[in-house]
Formats: structure tokens, C-alpha cells, sequence
């Protein structure tokens, strides 16, 4: 199993916001922390706020910050917000094509093994992955 660059950016951005809780961030300091891409960051930042995890303030001296508490804001929730499907295998698919389909049980085991990974993720919240950001060399950008 494989989650998405926008899952990825997403937990990102939140981790960002809630280890920099005492201002505002911006796209610009998220993208330059971790080397990657502002354009895409915008995008995961978008659908971040329209889902309630994320308040964005407008304005010149606007930015992001969590909307609620990181003790709140679950990651299995989080992932099945930012995942588009859990096609893993074809049969999991709407448009499945495969012949194998009616007698096939790799369809239950996989999808067993996809509710163990979201029921593991459903036990921590963005608090379990709030740490000092200097502690990984990222330096903490100027208000």
C-alpha cells in the first residue's frame, strides 16, 4: 500500500502548523522547510481548510494555522479525507474487470489488511506527531 503525494503534503502541512502553533504559517515557509512544491502545497492547502483542519487568514500578514486542537485531529481521518480511493488491487475498483472477481479471496485479505492499516492510523492524532522541527535541522522561519 502506497498513500499519495497529496496525503503526504497533508500531513506535512498540518505537522508544520501545529510545531509552528504560535503564528501563522505560509505556503511559502511550508514548501521551503521541506523542499517541495508551492504549487501543490496550495492545492493540498485548499482542501486542508475546506475539510475543517486548517483556518486560513487573509490579508498581507495572513497565513495558515490548525483549526482545531492536534490532540483533534485524527490521521485516519485525515488519510480517508485526502485519499481519493483504496484501489489497491483492480477488484477494489468500481469499473473491476477482473474474472477471478466472484471466487477470488485476495479481495477480503487485502481489504482486511487496509482496515488494520486505517484502524492503526485511527489510534494517533497529529499531537503524536508534533515535535521540535529544529530537531530535524529545519529552522524555524522568522515571524
Amino acid at each position: 500500500m502506497r498513500l499519495t503525494q497529496f496525503t503526504d503534503y497533508a500531513l506535512r502541512i498540518l505537522i508544520f502548523a501545529a510545531t509552528h502553533s504560535d503564528r501563522l504559517i505560509t505556503i511559502e515557509q511550508t514548501a521551503d522547510a521541506y523542499g517541495i512544491s508551492r504549487n501543490h502545497l496550495m492545492k493540498v492547502a485548499n482542501h486542508l481548510t475546506r475539510e475543517g483542519y486548517l483556518k486560513a487568514v487573509r490579508g498581507r500578514s495572513g497565513g495558515l494555522t490548525l483549526a482545531k486542537p492536534p490532540a483533534e485531529i485524527g490521521l485516519g481521518v485525515v488519510i480517508r479525507t485526502t485519499e481519493p480511493d483504496f484501489a489497491i488491487v483492480e477488484c477494489f475498483g468500481e469499473e473491476s474487470s477482473c474474472r477471478l472477481t466472484p471466487s477470488c479471496r485476495l479481495k477480503g485479505i487485502v481489504g482486511r489488511a487496509l482496515a488494520a492499516f486505517l484502524a492503526e492510523m485511527d489510534q494517533y492524532t497529529l499531537a503524536d506527531l508534533t515535535v521540535d522541527p529544529t530537531q530535524f535541522g529545519i529552522e524555524r522561519p522568522a515571524a
